[in-house]
């Protein structure tokens, strides 16, 4: 891929000469540190050098993702390629007992293919796959009782879907008193799976819960097993880097991650940037599987909040309070309005007790006393484009 890329790829031709490389230099994954990170908005910049010679010969599809800030990002993936990331998908999905042809409902928005297709073609995709997609954007009573009619009819073994999405059906059919038959499995994906989630729909669905990481763009994916000692990384595909402040790879611990696609010809990536923030582990998981492991996605870069002196705060911080101070939160969600100015949108559930508010406040000024925090009660949280559910949210420039 790297010969490639730097003999029919006129940005990589440019980059490598400008840093007097050659396909040489770069023979093992250590080397690739040798190249600079590759951002979107440098490929926006370069759009036309990012296209390889002989691309009109090529077979591919174009794809676009609003990623954490909602802007479209458009991209180009070879059919090879998508082929791969299928067979990786139901590998990792065998992880936790999934067989070929088993029934499967998928509870999610467009980043998984919900609600973004025709009717007819939809519909030749559920049969074809032995799937039924059922859309988180419309996640009302009626639709609710209607999505429980369609599992009790169609009986499929495993759910899979954001995180957010399954746990509002799991409490949604418990409150409700309505029976579906039983589940092998729940697949998460696309969003942060929180501890308190997980256990809420191993309890309330009976099953265990997988959890994955995949990114389209770059080709990097990671799967849950059985043992849940952290996603195994897939490697066929596309190479995962975690990597330091100065991007550089580190054996374990908490980093930024990037990817390296080794089979998309029409759009290679190379050191590209996710933008989601990985905690790889240096130990091997008892399942017998020789893959590394992340211990855990934890978020995106965006998912950053920054203090009116400029001091850095993980979501996280946030995070933990409400796993303290919670009680009664059915969802919340904390934006970042100015440097100054927290605004938290809370739906309470009936025994919420309104002086948390009190201890949460004070815990989020000792990180910061210039911070502004402001409450809010509302009915719902309103979901991204592609129906994801975010925790932190940053709109600083």
């Amino acid at each position: 891929m790297i010969s490639f890329a730097c003999d029919n790829v006129p940005y990589y031709h440019k980059l490598f000469n400008e840093l007097r490389l050659t396909p040489s230099d770069i023979k093992t994954i250590e080397d690739l540190e040798k190249i600079p990170t590759l951002t979107k908005d440098t490929i926006k910049d370069n759009w036309e050098d990012f296209k390889p010679v002989g691309l009109d010969t090529m077979k591919y599809y174009i794809y676009s993702t609003g990623g954490s800030t909602g802007t479209p990002f458009q991209y180009r993936q070879s059919k090879y390629d998508r082929f791969l990331s299928g067979a990786m998908l139901y590998r990792g999905w065998g992880y936790g007992g999934y067989e070929l042809g088993d029934r499967m409902v998928f509870l999610a928005g467009t980043s998984l293919d919900v609600g973004s297709r025709s009717i007819i073609i939809n519909k030749a995709h559920e049969i074809s796959r032995n799937i039924r997609r059922l859309s988180s954007f419309d996640m009302g009573p009626k639709d609710m009782h209607q999505y429980a009619k369609i599992i009790n009819s169609f009986k499929p073994r495993s759910i899979r879907g954001y995180a957010s999405s399954v746990n509002f059906f799991a409490n949604f059919i418990d409150e409700n008193n309505i029976d579906i038959p039983p589940l092998q499995a729940v697949f998460t994906t696309a969003e942060k799976l929180m501890p308190h989630m997980r256990k809420n729909i191993e309890d309330l669905l009976g099953c265990e819960v997988y959890d994955a990481y995949g990114l389209n763009d770059g080709g990097v994916g990671a799967y849950e097993c059985a043992e849940h000692n952290g996603l195994h990384i897939d490697t066929e595909r596309s190479i995962m880097e975690i990597v330091d402040d100065d991007s550089k790879q580190l054996e374990e611990g908490v980093g930024r991650i990037l990817a390296t696609s080794l089979h998309n010809y029409s759009m290679p990536f190379i050191r590209y940037e996710t933008g989601d923030i990985g905690h790889l582990l240096n130990e091997e998981c008892g399942c017998g599987r020789k893959s590394k492991l992340l211990k855990e996605v934890m978020g995106r870069t965006a998912d950053i909040l920054v203090t009116p002196d400029g001091r850095y705060v993980h979501g996280y911080f946030l995070i933990y309070i409400f796993w303290d101070y919670g009680k009664g939160v059915r969802e919340y969600q904390v934006v970042q309005k100015k440097v100054d100015k927290l605004v938290i949108k809370i739906v309470p559930e009936d025994n919420f007790d309104e002086k948390q508010l009190d201890m949460i406040r004070e815990i989020i000024k000792s990180k910061s006393s210039e911070w502004d925090v402001e409450f809010r009660f509302v009915d719902e949280i309103e979901r991204t484009k592609a129906g994801k559910y975010k925790f932190i949210i940053s709109e600083l420039v």
